[in-house]
């Protein structure tokens, strides 16, 4: 029930400026956000690789209308990247990018501004042997992100793309993204859609879920299983098995912050385990969208705030 209110939540520059001014706030965030700036997102990269376990960076920051904010942020993913390979941290690391931070939503030529900045990360990812995943956003943005996708894929054939299983299109979408060396992340997604394009009971966004999840495991690609749920992880797993995978051609996902035992399981399992590292000052829209996905989340943020006010 708390769901929607929360994602409203997320997109309200009132509520977002009463959250960011209680002073026990950012120390809670703490817990799914690794910091403000590189030095953070490096620490927390080092303290995952020490158990096995990878890492996609987000530089959090989205609905970018001003092109030296998303000038910026690029920077920003460069000297990650750079910072990355510097400790040593490189080689098979990942960056998220939210195509709407690096200039999608400019008025007149967002989306060939996004696909240049995009390009630019690209090739500071693959200067020090990292990949990049394009996020995927609310469902306005589905088919131009994925045609920036193809148009990077000419150039950089290993660029990640994520598909949503609560959308009604993704099954197809898995499909034609599950050929040779395409990498997909599926998540259950997290923005609030209307029943038109995507499913609302739970009990369907699963089953979406695990339909897509056949097709890109019999697929020619990387699968990449981004779920907390224990019976999803069990059946991506069997999944794999049944398509004759190895540890070495699917991976699964974790976001920083949930479940982290169960994540250092994974790894020390010899399955590959990528934690998805957000950082940055802009984590407002990020956070709340993790309150709505899971009421423990919220729970916790409500006793944080009460044992630090």
């Amino acid at each position: 029930m708390l769901r929607a209110p929360l994602l409203a939540a997320a997109r309200s520059k009132g509520i977002r400026r009463l959250v960011e001014a209680v002073p026990a706030t950012r120390s809670v965030v703490r817990r799914f956000v690794a910091g403000s700036g590189t030095a953070d997102a490096v620490r927390v990269a080092r303290e995952l690789a020490a158990d096995g376990r990878r890492i996609t960076l987000d530089h959090l920051g989205e609905d970018t209308t001003d092109a030296a904010q998303a000038a910026a942020i690029v920077r920003a993913y460069e000297a990650v990247l750079t910072a990355l390979a510097a400790e040593g941290l490189a080689e098979g690391a990942d960056v998220s990018v939210k195509l709407s931070a690096v200039g999608q939503f400019l008025p007149s030529d967002g989306e060939d501004v996004a696909l240049e900045n995009a390009r630019k990360i690209c090739a500071a990812a693959e200067a020090v042997g990292a990949t990049v995943t394009l996020d995927m956003e609310d469902h306005t943005t589905t088919d131009s992100t994925l045609g920036i996708l193809r148009e990077l894929r000419g150039e950089y054939p290993w660029v990640g793309a994520v598909l949503q299983a609560y959308l009604r299109r993704t099954e197809q979408d898995c499909r034609e993204l599950s050929g040779p060396g395409s990498r997909v992340r599926l998540c259950k997604g997290a923005y609030a859609e209307p029943e038109s394009v995507a499913f609302a009971d739970k009990s369907a966004v699963d089953k979406s879920y695990v339909r897509c999840l056949r097709v890109l495991m019999a697929g020619q690609g990387y699968p990449m299983v981004a779920s907390h749920d224990p019976r999803m992880i069990e059946i991506a797993a069997a999944l794999a098995e049944e398509n004759g995978r190895t540890d070495d051609d699917h991976e699964f996902q974790m976001l920083y912050g949930i479940r982290p035992e169960e994540q250092a399981r994974i790894a020390a399992s010899g399955a590959r385990m990528r934690v998805y590292v957000p950082y940055g000052d802009e984590w407002y829209g990020y956070f709340m969208r993790r309150l709505a996905e899971r009421p423990a989340n919220l729970a916790f943020f409500l006793r944080g705030l009460a044992t630090r006010s």
